[in-house]
């Protein structure tokens, strides 16, 4: 009884953070799709690049659209995809800390960068606990016996 009772709670948790996950995105994206140029020249330096804001409303556009569907997937079941849209997800937050690490060191050092590290960080490493903490078992799969017999043949 304990056992389900906790993973019910970790299922509850991952899908926690998979609405704060989605709702930052989706903020983030909705409030840099409708960016002034002024916002961005003011991000830039002082000087406006088109190149640098539509470069920026994609990123917005790839954000919101992972807000959605991490606020869909809160709704599935299947616990194999669950753990792959975690590893997905460690994946790109540890990517994306790297890029702006690098940019860190190399180019321009701000404020921002760090405050953007942190955050991608975090959200990769809560990501990283669900998928790989307690031996990967956070997250249940449940396999019915038929789909057993298939991964044998």
């Amino acid at each position: 009884m304990e056992s389900n009772n906790s993973i019910g709670n970790s299922r509850k948790r991952l899908d926690d953070i998979f609405m704060l996950d989605a709702g930052f995105s989706m903020l983030f994206g909705v409030i840099t799709l409708v960016a002034p140029h002024s916002s961005i020249a003011y991000m830039s330096g002082g000087a406006y690049y088109q190149s640098t804001h539509e470069a920026l409303r994609l990123y917005a556009c790839l954000r919101i659209a992972v807000g959605w569907i991490l606020l869909k997937l809160r709704n599935v079941d299947d616990g194999r995809f669950r753990r792959c849209v975690c590893e997905g997800l460690l994946l790109c937050y540890g990517l994306q800390a790297l890029v702006v690490l690098r940019a860190q060191f190399t180019d321009r050092h701000t404020l921002i960068n760090w405050l953007a590290i942190s955050i991608f960080i975090s959200i990769g490493t809560c990501y990283a606990w669900f998928r790989f903490g307690s031996q990967g078992n956070l997250i249940k799969v449940y396999e019915l016996p038929s789909s057993s017999e298939r991964n044998i043949r």
